[in-house]
């Protein structure tokens, strides 16, 4: 073999080498930290105290029921809205009525749960189960609440009157007569924001 061979052969094999040695042998700083996050939701809890807001006998055109009631946030969010569905059913004990019960029964929602006089909004049963939720807002709860809702751990005060009207007719159709009504309040949440 020549000495240009050998020479070759021997540059060959050296960059082999090297070339294994530092490819499998480097060495460098490192550091690594672990971090825990959690998302925790909050609630909303809405409630009605008492929840059996009225129960009356022996009603007759003319009569009038003032009943109070709480709203209460036990949640830990601020509730931006609340949303009233109203339904009731009429039991009709004669089956001779040509008019909803419904109708002859108004409501009239009060700011001053103290002095009871001042009317937020006044309507029929009738028609307050027509409306839609945020109509009853609108017209209900964001004169009471305001801009800000009902607040986290906040209570509030109402004031409803419920009021047989007298029409001035003969309503003997209603007599025996019994309404049901079903009032569901729903609470939405106050608008995400930064955290």
């Amino acid at each position: 073999m020549g000495i240009k061979k050998q020479l070759g052969i021997g540059v060959i094999s050296a960059a082999i080498g090297l070339s294994m040695v530092g490819g499998g042998t480097y060495a460098y700083f490192s550091d690594s930290v672990v971090t825990t996050n959690t998302f925790a939701a909050g609630t909303l809890d809405l409630t009605a105290n008492p929840t059996a807001l009225i129960n009356v006998d022996n009603i007759q055109p003319g009569d009038q029921m003032i009943r109070t009631f709480e709203l209460q946030n036990n949640g830990s969010l601020d509730i931006r809205k609340v949303l009233l569905e109203t339904n009731y059913t009429v039991i009709d004990a004669k089956g001779d009525n040509t008019e909803d019960f419904g109708k002859y029964i108004e409501v009239e929602f009060l700011y001053n749960a103290d002095k009871l006089d001042e009317v937020i909004y006044k309507t029929t049963l009738a028609e307050l189960q027509d409306m839609e939720p945020e109509a009853v807002n609108k017209h209900i709860f964001y004169p009471q609440f305001g801009e800000k809702g009902l607040a986290a751990g906040s209570v509030d005060d109402l004031a409803v009157k419920f009021n047989f009207i007298d029409n001035g007719e003969e309503q003997n159709q209603f007599q025996g007569d019994s309404l049901n009504l079903q009032w569901t309040f729903n609470a939405t949440q106050e608008s995400g924001a930064e955290k």
